[in-house]
């Protein structure tokens, strides 16, 4: 399938969005940091940064968890590497929460 062609005003509002909703999830990143904002209410939440950010990213947030805690709490719970969290099934949202509830 081939690209759509965009002119440079439609390519510039898209870098723009992009922009916005990286910046959405950093910011949630360090609410999550700070203890603002809890583990369950960004899983049960219906933002959409919270929807579209990474689990690992989403662990990596959290105080005291880095890369090697996350990947193996995924790997624990068979989370693909590039899951995003409105793609975690029932199941695997329940052990996120167990493990991370600890």
């Amino acid at each position: 399938m081939a690209l759509p062609t965009l002119s440079d005003e439609q390519r510039a509002q898209n870098l723009k969005k992009a922009a916005e909703a990286r910046h959405a999830r950093a910011e949630l990143r360090d609410k999550i940091k700070n203890g603002d904002v809890t583990l369950e209410s960004v899983l049960n939440s219906e933002d959409e940064a919270a929807k579209r950010m990474p689990v690992r990213a989403l662990i990596e947030s959290l105080p005291g968890y880095g890369k090697a805690k996350a990947a193996k709490i995924m790997d624990e719970i068979a989370v693909a590497d590039n899951r995003r969290v409105q793609g975690l099934g029932a199941r695997q949202r329940e052990a996120l929460l167990e493990i991370l509830s600890k």
